[in-house]
């Protein structure tokens, strides 16, 4: 007898050995109907694993069924699909080739070899052949051939990248094979068990891509789509992007005249008046984080010796990453990060267990040589600055530090118009340093802060870096994306490293633990991410220009310019345009830059001393007086509303 364990803790008995889709069927039609795949325990590991639901069960096992609902089976799903997008290519252009065809994030893509480019005409006509091929619900099955064998087989059959692939797996092994109807693919599974359970998918575009990622190769095409469990999730991604479109900070930063990319300067921004504004007073604002919560600003050096970054371990594993230079025979790099910066200002005098812990901030402008194909608007750049900031601390203050850390950066979320927090605890990889036995301590102390801070969190297994584990915290925006941003790292490493110590309450020489955090991260990124989740209608505390003052006619002109002057004393960031234009096309073209107020004047308002104030989105809020219009927005300001 065999006894399957499901997760509620139930146990099934079977005569023999059985498959998913047999326990799925024993346990109900609807469970049999909705199955697309197993998970079951991972052999030799900790672990599980997804597998078929024709995978035969052989000896006592626990076992979940996998249907569309779990994430689990939206990558089955999204992996099966990009094997339908290859057998509809297949049928439709023969003398296409194929050769990998991966998920990736809300969707999956696959790489042809074809003797000319795809039209958005193909892809309509794959997309439609895709349909009615899932409405014949043939069944995938799967075979093994040794690995020769398969490479005879797909040479045969004129695929010669797939030959290629499978060539370079060790010749002792077995490779699996995925079949449904004419079309068969090199695959390690798992798969739905019929192509009918395809329904939500569209194929979004073609790109360029070089065989195995390496430019000497030949140029692929590269066809992407999304797939997803229901229609109306489909819909609602599809939707999805088309506000993001929308909202696309590249586009927004040229209609609002905030920042540019230049070719002179691949991946370094060039800001503009207005988009220095947004800059300025978010740097500001973090200023003050800085300064409210116990951290001294300081500023490190662009360029830094070689073997500052051998000794940190950076040269070997980043230098590919660094851009590096030569004076007078030392080799140097431009700073990739600002933590060994730091480590020196700490080492700099005697530190005392009383000095701890010790918070060190900075705006610091760091380099990456990010290769081009990578680049995205001010989102991922080459040049950058990050609200850098290091705690050097003991083991018993990386719980407190963490917990009040986790509070201040909710508030900063909060006040730039995020509420919605993910929060993750990544643990110990397979490769690290330092003994178990502060590993956790570190993991347990990120745990109870974040128990502390009343939120849920995720666990992320080995997903740590080398020298401790950290949080990472992710935002979710107006319209649903995630963005990582914000990171707590314990670091045991680096003050080893660099020979870092502090004078404990014994007399004794110490190391620090050094706790590395960023709230916003890349500034730049942080723009653009603020860029798109207010749709450039920035509030008005961050709005590049807060009022803009118009006049009606000349006769109001010198009483526009006096209300303008009042509340640039203020301190408000303000434009006035005394163009001699119609009012209602000067209000038209300022409102498509978004300010969060438009203050007309005319002979009444200037008799009365007031102004008619619009609001954003065209509201007419009708006429107050200076003084009362000055209380209003000071007190959006101080809102942060």
């Amino acid at each position: 007898m065999i006894h399957i364990t499901l997760p509620d803790g139930s146990r099934r008995e079977y005569p023999g050995p059985v498959t998913v889709a047999e326990v799925a069927a024993s346990i109900g039609p609807g469970l049999a109907k909705a199955a697309i795949a197993g998970k079951v325990p991972a052999p030799g590991e900790a672990g599980f694993r997804v597998v078929d639901t024709g995978y035969s069960i052989e000896a006592d096992s626990t076992l979940s069924i996998i249907t569309a609902r779990d994430p689990e089976g939206l990558d089955v799903i999204r992996h099966s699909t990009a094997h339908l997008l290859a057998y509809a290519v297949k049928e439709l252009f023969p003398d296409a080739q194929v050769t990998i065809g991966p998920v990736i994030e809300n969707g999956f893509f696959y790489d042809f070899s074809y003797k000319r480019p795809f039209t958005p005409e193909d892809l309509v006509a794959i997309e439609r052949r895709m349909g009615e091929l899932a409405a014949r619900d043939e069944p995938v099955t799967r075979r093994v051939l040794p690995r020769d064998e398969a490479v005879a087989y797909f040479t045969g059959l004129g695929e010669h990248y797939k030959a290629e692939i499978i060539a370079s797996i060790p010749a002792n092994e077995d490779v699996s094979l995925y079949r449904e109807g004419s079309f068969e693919d090199l695959c390690r599974g798992p798969h739905v068990p019929s192509i009918g359970k395809l329904r939500f998918f569209k194929l979004m575009k073609v790109a360029g891509a070089y065989w195995r990622g390496d430019h000497r190769n030949e140029m692929l095409q590269r066809i992407y789509g999304t797939a997803w469990a229901t229609k109306d999730e489909l819909q609602q991604y599809l939707t999805m992007l088309e506000e993001a479109e929308k909202r696309d900070h590249r586009r927004l930063g040229r209609e609002l005249d905030l920042f540019h990319i230049d070719d002179h300067a691949p991946g370094v921004v060039f800001w503009h008046p207005r988009g220095w504004a947004i800059w300025q007073e978010v740097e500001q604002y973090m200023r003050r984080v800085y300064r409210d919560n116990g951290y001294q600003e300081v500023k490190g050096p662009q360029l830094l010796d070689k073997s500052l970054w051998e000794k940190t371990g950076h040269w070997d594993k980043y230098r590919e990453n660094m851009f590096t230079t030569e004076s007078e025979k030392r080799d140097y790099a431009l700073k990739p990060m600002n933590c060994p910066g730091h480590i020196l200002i700490f080492k700099q005098g005697i530190k005392s267990y009383r000095d701890l812990p010790l918070r060190y901030g900075e705006f610091g402008q760091c380099h990456r040589n990010e290769p081009t194909g990578g680049l995205h608007g001010i989102m991922r750049v080459r040049g950058f600055t990050q609200d850098d900031g290091h705690i050097f601390c003991t083991e018993d203050h990386i719980q407190p530090e963490c917990t009040a850390y986790t509070a201040l950066l909710q508030k900063v979320y909060k006040d730039f118009g995020f509420e919605k927090i993910i929060y993750k605890i990544a643990t110990r990889p397979d490769q690290r340093i330092g003994s178990d036995e502060s590993w956790d301590k570190a993991e347990q102390a990120l745990m109870d802060s974040l128990r502390a801070s009343g939120v849920d969190f995720e666990i992320s297994p080995g997903e740590g870096a080398f020298y401790g584990p950290k949080i990472e915290y992710t935002l979710k925006d107006a319209i649903g994306r995630q963005w990582q941003c914000g990171t707590m790292q314990v670091d045991f490493s680096m003050p080893e490293r660099l020979d870092a110590e502090y004078v404990g309450e014994d007399g004794a020489r110490h190391r620090p633990v050094m706790l590395h955090r960023a709230i916003v991260g890349s500034m730049e990124r942080f723009i653009g991410i603020l860029i798109e989740q207010h749709a450039g209608a920035l509030p008005a505390w961050l709005a590049p220009v807060q009022v803009v003052v118009l006049n009606i006619t000349d006769a109001q002109a010198q009483y526009a310019r006096e209300v303008a002057k009042t509340l640039k004393n203020q301190g408000l960031r303000v434009e006035i345009d005394q163009r001699n234009e119609k009012i209602t096309y000067k209000i038209r073209g300022h409102s498509m830059q978004k300010p969060p107020y438009i203050l007309v004047v005319g002979d009444k308002e200037k008799a009365a001393g007031a102004v008619a104030v619009r609001a954003r989105g065209n509201q007419d809020l009708g006429v107050m007086s200076l003084e009362a219009f000055s209380q209003k927005i000071a007190g959006d300001i101080a809102n942060k509303s």
